[in-house]
């Protein structure tokens, strides 16, 4: 079930924000793979960094999700957060 404010929370919250970096290094990775291996020399310690920045975004956004953002959340009783 979505909660209530589904689409201002794909907007504004920091877990969906993280997440969409974390993808977007992802993707770019192997992108990264195969263009070094065509034109360039490979660098492993480029890849070793793009590896870590995508776990360090996934677990940021794993911290994310779990603390209450005030301005999406509402309060905790599950009231819809105030206009303004």
């Amino acid at each position: 079930m979505l909660v209530h404010n589904w689409r201002e929370v794909l907007k504004r919250a920091w877990s969906v924000r993280l997440m969409a970096l974390a993808l977007l290094f992802i993707i770019i990775e192997p992108v990264y793979t195969f263009v070094a291996a065509t034109w360039v020399s490979r660098n492993i310690y480029i890849q070793l960094a793009m590896s870590a920045i995508t776990g360090v975004l996934a677990v940021g956004a794993i911290i994310a999700r779990i603390f209450v953002q005030q301005k999406i959340s509402g309060d905790l009783n599950c009231k819809p957060p105030a206009e303004g």
